[in-house]
């Protein structure tokens, strides 16, 4: 067959994936759901029952062509309102939202400075065009500020995450004073930060109080916290036009299905209402990850390092057996393997100790 080698070459190095059902029987600690509300019911329901009542259920066209409806921009400007921006633009998913970005912005004379464990999306979108491409060692800001000093690019675009992926760490703060020093335009992926940390859980840039200004662009997914599916962009109107009219992933894409806009706002809508509440929740979580792993975290991430492609997966289907679904995360989407707990909201607290009381004897 036409890549039998390749494939037996990843079986050998424990690098081979395969797709697997959701077993709902067993306890979900591997999913990015963070608050829980892909379980919401309530929120699913109200959802349901407010698109039951308009004249179409889909969105039918791309936002150009006859695809922009009013429950999309009824929640690009709840989005802009609770978190600052002037404006937004949503579309199908965060893969697509970091393509958007970087292949549209980041033109010819210009130079892309990337945190080097920025998402996969990101980097795939950094390799098209022959852009202009620096990679920093991560959360190193003196190395990124030396970079920008020195650079003769017409324009600077920095991006980053809010929390990343894998490592579940935040972004140093010194980003945004180094963008402004150097007149950059700054990306920050908020993927795994929006709905997690901030004073009302908006993210990075409401974690460090920080003043939206022209050359901020934040980025942020619905299939996470909000449990929903899609992204949205929130920038100044300048980027925002800009963005409509260059960006192929919203030119070109059938624009976001009303349901899923519906249901992240409603999201939206339940993190404002409750974030006090959601935020005790949160706490909670990450004084078990340090009472029992002895990790501190600010975020619902909690790698654990293994560094063997085959022992991490034995690790993970061991806590399989036990009732406790985690990630196995292998080379090359990790330096090292790692077990990724996810100590998401939609678990109780007493089953997230459970879990960790086992994690900390089988890794032994």
């Amino acid at each position: 067959m036409y890549y039998d080698n390749e494939l037996k070459a990843l079986k050998k190095s424990g690098r081979y994936r395969s797709r697997e059902v959701v077993d709902n029987s067993i306890l979900d600690f591997a999913s990015n759901d963070y608050l829980g509300l892909a379980h919401n019911k309530e929120l699913h329901n109200a959802t349901c029952k407010a698109l039951s009542k308009l004249p179409l259920h889909s969105s039918k066209a791309s936002l150009l062509v006859n695809g922009y409806h009013q429950i999309h921009k009824d929640f690009e400007s709840a989005l802009c309102e609770a978190n600052g921006f002037e404006d937004a633009v949503i579309l199908g998913s965060g893969f697509n939202a970091n393509i958007a970005l970087i292949e549209s912005l980041v033109r010819r004379g210009d130079t892309l400075f990337m945190d080097e464990k920025y998402h996969a999306s990101g980097v795939l979108a950094s390799n098209l065009n022959n852009l202009h491409v620096e990679f920093f060692t991560h959360n190193n800001m003196d190395e990124l500020a030396a970079l920008l000093k020195d650079s003769p690019a017409k324009r600077k675009i920095i991006a980053v995450e809010g929390i990343y992926s894998m490592d579940g760490d935040i972004v140093h703060k010194d980003v945004f004073e180094i963008a402004d020093r150097y007149d950059a335009l700054l990306i920050v992926d908020e993927a795994h930060s929006s709905g997690v940390i901030g004073s009302k859980l908006m993210g990075a840039f409401d974690y460090y109080g920080v003043d939206i200004k022209p050359n901020y662009i934040k980025m942020g997914t619905l299939g996470k916290a909000y449990g929903s599916f899609g992204a949205f962009i929130l920038a100044s109107e300048h980027i925002v036009e800009y963005l409509i009219n260059r960006a192929k992933p919203i030119i070109y894409a059938t624009s976001l299905s009303l349901y899923d806009t519906l249901l992240a706002h409603n999201a939206l809508i339940y993190m404002l209402k409750n974030t006090e509440f959601l935020k005790g929740e949160i706490e909670q979580r990450k004084e078990i990850i340090f009472e029992e792993l002895g990790i501190k975290t600010e975020a619902l991430i909690v790698p654990i390092v293994i560094d063997d492609n085959k022992k991490v997966i034995e690790i993970r289907d061991e806590l399989k057996r036990k009732g406790f679904a985690v990630g196995g995360i292998r080379q090359p989407t990790v330096d090292k393997a790692i077990i990724r707990v996810i100590a998401r909201l939609g678990n109780s607290c007493e089953q997230l100790r459970e879990l960790c009381i086992n994690l900390a004897k089988i890794k032994k």
